[in-house]
């Protein structure tokens, strides 16, 4: 009876807290779409050569160990006078790892040199909150979460993006970056690419890159979502192709289908509501690949997210998963009593985070394999005259020469016992120099040791 009386005044405290909790915390910086909106122009490309790259969630640990493949890769030989980091073409990122992808679309590889001294060795812990018995942090908590952008995202916009928006991205054209959130009443990954926003009637050349990596990172209860507006009366939504194709008998991504085609058509409804609440893009998938499959769901091409020339004209492609996903740490079986109700909680999330990265990734290898047969029968049904054109640009072009690779750069891949050592740095926002440096130089490892990087490596240096 005792417990039932607390447990009940516990909940009428809640509730009163709730009560006088503030409204979100984090209002939309979107914009409307702009009449001429400025757009990513990607310029030819003189090789038909593509490196893409996902990066996983995990806090400064993914950001490190992100950015230590990345200069693993800059040791790579491609071409004459190039390495493979110069042909990464593409990123897809979730949480911590969009730290580094952001960076890398915003300054390139050179400007990569500075990103350990200048992000990793950061505290972006500094100003967040994280006591529960501060009255005034649970009425946050309960109000969205503990922390919001005047706690998080001002140490992104102001020390590590400096006001960047994708406008400043799109200038530099490559890599493509997609940082990827999750929007959490559709339980659908949300990328920030110009589709997605294109669907929001919003431009997202003036959006903040701080802005799209803090919702990649808001973990749910201690950051507040991010919150996106939709301007319907900005322009004309139109349903995307690939929800308007019936279903085959086997289309095998029936229930994806349903979900985005429920989406677009709120999207289009003006009394569905104006706003997306967006959290931790991990939360989807914390390999960030989910995107790439709604997409092609989407655009319902042979080709696309690829665009269609660099699809005509390209023979290799090498996709690398990279994943700083944590594995076993806790140590509940040596005695009966335990865990925790708060370990068990915690447990759960990490649980259900890791079982969906594995069956991310073991979906991704035959959705790449669909794709590179699709683009091959897309390339030999052109007609006559665009494939005299592409053999004009290049007398080795073949509409069969394609070749899509995928390798996975993890933890797994070091000794056991380096392994243990990475799986105990935890998921924070603040790192010591020693573990940041010990992520960055077990990232370059194992690249080194890759052999599908190898491989390609040495086949571009061939000429092949």
């Amino acid at each position: 009876m005792r417990v039932r009386v607390r447990l009940h005044l516990l909940l009428c405290a809640c509730a009163l807290l709730a009560a006088c909790a503030s409204p979100a915390m984090n209002p939309p910086r979107n914009k409307p779409a702009a009449l001429q909106s400025m757009q990513r122009t990607p310029p030819a490309r003189d090789t038909d050569t593509f490196v893409a790259l996902s990066f996983s969630g995990g806090g400064l640990r993914a950001a490190a160990f992100a950015y230590g493949v990345l200069e693993g890769l800059r040791e790579q030989p491609a071409t004459a006078g190039r390495n493979l980091l110069d042909e990464v073409n593409f990123i897809t990122s979730v949480s911590g790892g969009s730290l580094t992808a952001a960076y890398l679309g915003l300054h390139g590889p050179q400007g990569m040199r500075e990103f350990r001294d200048k992000v990793l060795l950061h505290d972006g812990e500094a100003n967040l909150r994280f006591s529960l018995l501060n009255p005034n942090n649970l009425r946050r908590l309960l109000s969205g979460g503990l922390n919001d952008r005047t706690d998080f995202n001002d140490w992104l916009e102001n020390d590590v993006f400096k006001g960047a928006t994708f406008a400043d991205m799109f200038r530099r054209s490559r890599p493509v970056v997609w940082i990827s959130a999750s929007n959490v009443q559709y339980r659908l990954a949300f990328p920030f690419h110009e589709r997605a926003f294109d669907a929001l009637c919003s431009d997202l050349a003036s959006y903040p890159v701080s802005e799209a990596v803090a919702a990649s990172m808001a973990v749910p209860l201690f950051f507040a979502p991010v919150v996106l507006q939709r301007f319907p009366e900005a322009c004309e939504l139109q349903m995307p192709p690939g929800l308007k194709a019936k279903r085959d008998e086997g289309d095998d991504q029936h229930r994806l289908r349903i979900a985005l085609a429920r989406l677009f058509r709120d999207y289009r409804d003006p009394k569905a509501g104006r706003y997306l609440k967006l959290v931790d893009g991990g939360l989807t998938d914390n390999l960030g690949l989910v995107a790439i499959l709604q997409s092609r769901v989407l655009l319902n091409t042979p080709y696309g997210p690829i665009p269609e020339q660099e699809a005509s004209t390209m023979r290799r492609l090498l996709f690398i998963v990279v994943d700083a996903g944590q594995g076993p740490s806790a140590d509940w079986a040596r005695e009966m009593a335990g865990p925790s109700g708060m370990d068990i909680a915690s447990g759960a999330v990490d649980t259900a985070i890791e079982s969906t990265m594995r069956m991310s990734y073991a979906n991704f290898l035959p959705m790449v394999r669909n794709w590179e047969r699709d683009l091959i029968t897309f390339r030999c049904s052109l007609s006559d005259e665009r494939k005299a054109e592409l053999r004009a640009q290049n007398p080795e072009w073949r509409c069969q020469d394609l070749k899509f690779s995928v390798t996975q750069i993890s933890f797994a891949d070091l000794a056991e016992a380096e392994e243990q050592v990475l799986n105990m740095i935890p998921t924070r926002l603040k790192l010591p120099p020693e573990q940041v440096d010990q992520l960055i130089r077990a990232a370059k490892q194992a690249v080194r040791q890759d052999p599908q990087i190898r491989r390609f490596s040495q086949a571009l240096q061939r000429g092949d």
